[in-house]
């Protein structure tokens, strides 16, 4: 069994009536990118945390620069991919709606994350563990309370772009399925979950994740469970690229690293440990050094990404592929990664700044988890009669996130996570003052 691209690159779009293929103008793939890039679920990414918590250095990546450097590199692999596959291709999709696909979906791709990037994923997880036998959480199904207690920035996300944003549970932003396929790096729900934890749908997007394997022609691996769409090792990929080099870069910025500790690695990744630059042994910035090397490694880094893909072609449009783009490239792009990574696991996640302000994250984010939950619990329960004060002023922070009492209780937070999943650090961070009593 094979996939096909008449199939996967269809111009259907989620949530909105059927379309045909030949635009004039912008395709509608384009239209999928000016949709999340207008969106104020992508604009609040620029308060987001990426690596590093609530930084002044205007010079440090926020969820919006990553995503639109991911875009970036995205769109260069799709459309080297798409000039290599053409022939193959429908009549309608040229190699740069190819590009256009990956670039939107690498836009979306954060757009789900909470406040504090990867410890708001912890905080909030561990939230739910710790109210595992509390009252709170005693009435849902086994997968629901695994949802919140397994909470993903990915399943979050397929759920901003198909539920929240613009059209409130009215198809969000409508994309078109192979924007959304693309976007979905793990297209299955929690109970498939890897042991890191990753899905990409929670149980009230199940419908959704198995309406687009149908329509797309995903390979079926099982029960909510689907092979991934080919686009999106290419989205992967360059992520993979951006945050190999640019984390490292923002902790030259910080100071954290030495420019002389990553050259080496650079090195590597730029596929030629000879390469030299006559900047190097000038007196210029950490800075102005390492863009002279960041183009070439990323050249390369794409080089290798596209010469892997069109070797894993075959098993990649069979949905057996299992390997990453990067790692199945240029070794010596590989080794590289393996050392960045290494790199930033030792010296820049153990800062002692970064640490300190995580650790401030779970206390900002349980203090507005156990106001809100509580809330629509309490909501729910008492089928929004005889609240307190306190509660029916929480409720109506939550604006239109706020849900009706006859709302399930599992639905009820997943309504409460949009709205603190939503928040950007700065906010997070003054309504827990608020809310707190600490301002």
């Amino acid at each position: 069994m094979s996939m096909h691209w008449d199939q996967l690159l269809t111009s259907q779009r989620y949530g909105h009536q059927a379309l045909s293929a030949q635009e004039i103008g912008r395709s509608h793939f384009h239209k999928d990118h000016d949709r999340i890039v207008f969106s104020s679920a992508f604009r609040r990414l620029g308060r987001k945390t990426q690596v590093h918590p609530l930084v002044l250095n205007d010079h440090i990546h926020t969820r919006l620069t990553h995503s639109i450097e991911v875009g970036s590199v995205g769109r260069s692999l799709g459309i080297r991919v798409g000039e290599l596959i053409e022939e193959q291709l429908p009549a309608w999709v040229s190699p740069h709606d190819l590009g256009v696909i990956v670039q939107a979906a690498c836009l979306a791709h954060d757009i789900g994350n909470p406040p504090f990037g990867h410890a708001g994923e912890y905080a909030i997880r561990d939230w739910f563990r710790r109210h595992a036998d509390n009252a709170i959480l005693k009435d849902l199904a086994p997968n629901e309370r695994l949802d919140l207690q397994t909470f993903e920035g990915n399943a979050q996300g397929f759920r901003v772009v198909t539920r929240i944003e613009n059209h409130l549970f009215d198809g969000g932003l409508r994309l078109t399925y192979p924007t959304l396929g693309t976007l979905l790096k793990y297209p299955w729900g929690v109970d498939k979950a890897d042991e890191r934890g990753k899905f990409s749908s929670f149980q009230t997007e199940l419908e959704i994740l198995n309406s687009l394997g149908k329509e797309l022609g995903l390979v079926s691996l099982g029960t909510n469970h689907w092979c991934r769409h080919p686009l999106t090792w290419l989205m992967e990929a360059a992520d993979d690229i951006c945050y190999a080099i640019l984390d490292l870069e923002d902790a030259i910025e910080l100071g954290i690293l030495r420019f002389d500790q990553i050259k080496p690695i650079l090195l590597e990744m730029c596929g030629d440990l000879e390469f030299d630059d006559q900047i190097f042994a000038t007196e210029a910035s950490a800075r102005r050094k390492i863009s002279a090397l960041r183009g070439k490694a990323m050249e390369n880094m794409i080089d290798s990404a596209v010469n892997a893909f069109i070797t894993h072609y075959p098993q990649i449009m069979a949905g057996t592929y299992q390997g990453e783009l990067l790692a199945d490239g240029d070794p010596g792009v590989k080794s590289g990664l393996l050392k960045a990574k290494k790199l930033a696991r030792d010296r820049v996640f153990p800062d002692t700044r970064k640490t300190e302000l995580e650790v401030g994250a779970y206390k900002t984010l349980g203090v507005l988890l156990d106001a809100f939950c509580q809330a629509v619990h309490d909501n729910h329960v008492q089928g929004g009669q005889k609240l307190t004060y306190q509660t029916e002023k929480i409720l109506s922070l939550m604006g239109i996130h706020a849900p009706s009492p006859q709302t399930s209780l599992y639905r009820s937070y997943m309504r409460a996570l949009d709205f603190i999943g939503g928040m950007t650090d700065n906010y997070a961070s003054y309504l827990a003052r608020q809310i707190g009593g600490l301002a």
